[in-house]
């Protein structure tokens, strides 16, 4: 499939947040990453519904909504009532992970699982064909522009056999450290969907930055 790419909000200008969403509209870019953080379960508070409502109004790609929150399983009918294509849990702060997949589809909406950088792929051996897409943290969740780590190539390749050993249909998300040099390596690896902030949002030219990405797959 083609590669996918879903830029995240997080590095837009946020004293001018209607012009960059204008330009994710009128961009390539397939969906518009949110990512939503609590300060507790990372150190960092992002930004929370009263945004979320009015982004959902202005902008018209898919919503990608990642919570990098506890107890993320509070706010899915919340997000299924944004409109969002796409609700993204952390597999570390879901004790009844299952379930919360259940609801959120039940919901209307498509389920992701996301991993953090020492969470090994094969927990997720007994519900990866229950979700829609895997979410790869390849830097630490909290805070944008941080380093790729390394590491995220070899786990995308774990996540590919697994989900081609299984039959799933689950999509691989990469978020973190995603810009030209690392892009190629991780659509290389398996990677269906590139998330990226300050590479888009920072660049010059944001739609050529989107459309040189997307070119990759």
């Amino acid at each position: 499939m083609k590669t996918l790419v879903s830029p995240s909000l997080l590095a837009a200008n946020f004293l001018d947040l209607q012009s960059d969403i204008d330009m994710i509209n009128k961009s390539d870019a397939d969906w518009l990453h949110l990512d939503v953080m609590d300060g507790v379960f990372v150190p960092n508070i992002s930004f929370g519904f009263p945004v979320l409502e009015y982004v959902a109004k202005a902008c018209r790609k898919p919503l990608d909504v990642h919570f990098m929150i506890v107890k993320p399983e509070r706010y899915i009918a919340q997000t299924a009532k944004l409109g969002a294509m796409m609700m993204n849990v952390h597999y570390e702060a879901c004790v009844h992970l299952h379930r919360t997949v259940q609801e959120i589809h039940d919901a209307g909406m498509k389920a992701g699982v996301t991993l953090n950088p020492s969470t090994p792929v094969s927990v997720l051996e007994d519900i990866i064909k229950d979700i829609d897409m895997v979410l790869l943290m390849s830097v630490n969740p909290g805070f944008g522009g941080q380093q790729f780590i390394e590491n995220t190539i070899p786990k995308v390749m774990r996540l590919r056999k697994l989900i081609d050993e299984t039959g799933s249909k689950a999509l691989i998300e990469v978020d973190g450290g995603v810009h030209d040099q690392t892009a190629p390596r991780l659509v290389k690896a398996g990677t269906d969907v590139l998330v990226s902030g300050s590479y888009v949002f920072k660049a010059s030219d944001p739609y050529k930055a989107i459309r040189e990405l997307k070119a990759l797959g």
